[in-house]
């Protein structure tokens, strides 16, 4: 028990120490126990565990000794760790005392340092007095070499001379760097003042070089040495600019000189001036196709040169051909711009835009074969934008439409005076008369049209607008003049002379017109002629027919107003007179084309009907008894035969005719039968829905016969049945007026019956 106390006290620290070992030895001891048991679990097996006890003591022997060996090496080696530690902590501390000693020792060296200080500056002074001795020979000699280099520069050796050039501006350039890099600034305006010199050659040299590559394309023509040489000198500036550039410590006086960019400049500014600098001053008409045909052969000369030859004695990231094309193009496009902003007639107008437009990409031009592919018109953009393109096509336009206003103007006044000639018009091949008017007003419009076309189809959309229009305000003034001629027939019948021929030639010129307006676009989708158009035509067209009918109507009168009259009745050759009249008009209608000689024929027969009718209703005369209603019933019929059979005759179709007014009028006079009149009025009211109670009372007077309620009833019938005239009605009774019935003249102060 004793034992087992102690043992559990001792074994407590080492546990408290070491919970790993006894950790370990619980799980070998249980792996040692299950290894028992599972081979000592029958009795039989036990014979052998000698064996297995002695085998296990000599594995446990031998683990044992591999652990002592083990365990003895890592001792011998800490061993030997720890003597080498012992040396060098001896080594250690014999430096620190040497390096104790060493500081004592530069303790007592510091004034000897002082004199080494002195030494260094004496050095560095030593080292710039050796720099200057080495340069005083270049320095010496500078105002020489300046004298020198501007004696190669008058000569043209530009080489040599920028050679020098570069090995002064070296050598100044070196000796401001080295004052820069000590901060001795106050010294560079000497060293500058010394190299003053310098600013004059480069400035002469620069002139040179500008001046040839002014000439450039003249120079590469005949001799290309001069502008190599100005080219080689650009490229040695622009290599030291991009070097100093690099550097970025310090940047000598004029740099960077950028001659590469100034080269590109002054070519564009030689470009500039010499083709578009000067404006032309005659900007119009023949003296502008000079000036443009000009420009378009220096240009298409110079870029070929450049092309072939410039190119060959420039680098390749010059791009020299695109930056000339390009210079061009600008140009070209501010040039027009300057000239577009002058008072430009039309002719000008015109001849900008061709050049613009068409001459400018053909092959005539940039699209030159010589310089394709090269020269890529397409990359470079329009000439002209479309904003003004689009401003000088309405400009041209209005130039175009003053001088067709103008010209229009000019021709109407030849027309109206060959009116009045002592001869009638000239004919056609079918004998229809006629006149230049259209083909002259047809002619121009249709040249400035297809002039038109010839730049875009906006410019000849827009021309075939104006021409439009301005057709139609031709036809307003054509029709004022023919109201003018008509009131000059009017006081003077026998003038014109040939009042009548030429009023026909005008109907077959306005057939002309009409009929050619469609073939003013050359687009049969675009030929529609516009409605404003079209009315002004018809209106031309109803104004010509309209004197003409009266003309007709003037013939026609004298003998309209003898009837009806008892002469009339006792069988009279007034309709025969009346025929002759027409017949001539007919025979003078027939020399106009066909759809207009039907509308003339048409029109002037219903002018007899109505004529006829309101002669009849000018209460001139009443019938007294029925043998004076037989002879008025027998004349109507006969006149109005009379009259159709000469309208048929003329090629008018008795549908067409308005004359059946007067055979129905003679009905309501032959009728027998007073009280019948009502149902015969009506009937009469509704083939003809535009006669009125005055026009019925009115012939119901030329009876003679009409009681007042027979003339009552009429009337309240036909108030009863009011008419509404159809659309396709021909009105006849609406031209006609009645004339307002006399009042009774009373003497005493009262209601009159």
């Amino acid at each position: 028990m004793g034992m087992s106390a102690e043992g559990e006290r001792a074994a407590s620290p080492r546990e408290e120490e070491w919970p790993e070992a006894e950790k370990a030895e619980k799980l070998a001891r249980g792996a040692a126990l299950k290894w028992a048991s599972g081979v000592f679990y029958r009795p039989e097996k036990l014979e052998g565990l000698g064996q297995y006890r002695n085998r296990e003591r000599q594995r446990n022997s031998s683990i044992q000794s591999r652990l002592k060996s083990t365990v003895q090496s890592y001792l011998e080696g800490v061993s030997a760790g720890l003597e080498q530690l012992r040396s060098a902590a001896r080594e250690v501390q014999n430096v620190s005392q040497d390096l104790g000693a060493a500081r004592w020792a530069l303790l007592d060296s510091t004034g000897h340092f002082q004199g080494l200080q002195q030494m260094r500056a004496l050095m560095a002074e030593h080292v710039q007095l050796a720099s200057v001795v080495q340069v005083l020979p270049q320095l010496f000699s500078v105002h020489e070499v300046f004298s020198h280099t501007l004696q190669l520069l008058c000569e043209q050796n530009l080489l040599e001379a920028h050679a020098e050039l570069m090995m002064m501006e070296h050598l100044r350039d070196n000796i401001l760097s080295q004052l820069h890099l000590r901060g001795l600034s106050s010294a560079q305006a000497t060293v500058l003042s010394y190299f003053s010199g310098l600013q004059e050659l480069n400035e002469s040299l620069a002139k040179q070089l500008w001046d040839i590559v002014g000439s450039s394309l003249q120079l590469v023509r005949d001799d290309p040495v001069l502008f190599v040489t100005a080219v080689r000198i650009i490229e040695r500036e622009e290599k030291i600019d991009e070097s100093l550039l690099l550097e970025a410590t310090f940047l000598p006086p004029g740099r960077p000189k950028g001659w590469r960019q100034k080269f590109y400049h002054v070519l564009q500014e030689t470009i500039t001036g010499v083709h578009f600098r000067a404006t032309p001053m005659d900007a119009e008409g023949s003296g502008l196709a000079r000036h443009l045909a000009a420009l378009q052969k220096d240009i298409v000369s110079n870029l070929l040169v450049v092309k072939d030859l410039m190119v060959q004695c420039v680098p390749a990231h010059y791009n020299i051909l695109s930056i000339c094309t390009t210079t061009y193009h600008q140009a070209l496009t501010s040039h027009l711009q300057d000239i577009l902003r002058e008072d430009l007639d039309k002719q000008a107008l015109f001849l900008l835009l061709e050049w613009a437009l068409r001459v400018y990409p053909s092959p005539d031009m940039m699209g030159h074969p010589d310089l394709l592919p090269e020269v890529d018109v397409s990359a470079l953009g329009p000439l002209m934008s479309p904003e003004l393109v689009d401003q000088t096509e309405r400009k041209y336009v209005v130039k175009v439409k003053a001088s067709v206003l103008e010209w229009m103007q000019k021709t109407l006044e030849v027309e109206f005076k060959e009116w009045f000639r002592e001869e009638e018009p000239e004919t056609d091949h079918q004998g229809f008369f006629q006149s230049a008017l259209p083909v002259i007003v047809m002619q121009m419009l249709n040249e400035n049209i297809q002039v038109a076309s010839l730049i875009t189809h906006s410019l000849q959309q827009k021309v075939y607008n104006m021409a439009l229009e301005e057709l139609e305000v031709f036809l307003g003034r054509l029709r004022e003049a023919l109201v003018q001629c008509g009131k000059e027939h009017q006081k003077d019948r026998t003038t014109p002379k040939y009042y009548v021929s030429y009023l026909l030639a005008m109907l077959n010129n306005n057939l002309a017109l009409s009929s050619s307006v469609s073939s003013l676009h050359s687009d049969t989708a675009c030929r529609e002629v516009p409605a404003s158009l079209q009315a002004a035509l018809d209106r031309t067209q109803k104004k010509t027919c309209q004197l003409l009918l009266e003309e007709l109507l003037l013939d026609l009168q004298p003998l309209c107003l003898q009837l009806p009259s008892r002469k009339w009745l006792s069988g009279s050759q007034l309709v025969s007179s009346m025929c002759e009249v027409i017949d001539k008009y007919a025979k003078d209608f027939s020399r106009v084309r066909k759809p207009v000689f039907m509308l003339l024929l048409t029109e002037s027969e219903l002018l007899v009907t109505s004529q006829y009718l309101r002669a009849l209703m000018q209460k001139k005369m009443v019938c007294k008894s029925n043998e004076e209603r037989r002879q008025l019933c027998d004349r109507l019929l006969q006149d109005a035969t009379q009259l159709r059979e000469l309208f048929c005759g003329l090629g008018l179709d008795r549908s067409q005719q308005s004359l059946e007014a007067v055979f129905a009028l003679r009905e309501l006079i032959c009728l027998k039968d007073p009280a019948l009149l009502s149902l015969e009025v009506l009937g009469f009211a509704t083939k003809y829905p535009d006669v009125s109670d005055e026009h019925i009372s009115t012939l119901l007077d030329l009876r003679g016969d009409v009681s007042k309620e027979v003339r009552h009833m009429v009337l309240e019938m036909m108030a009863q049945h009011p008419q509404v005239l159809p659309e396709s009605y021909r009105p006849i009774f609406s031209t006609i007026l009645v004339p307002a019935p006399e009042l009774p003249f009373c003497i005493r102060k009262g209601k009159c019956a």
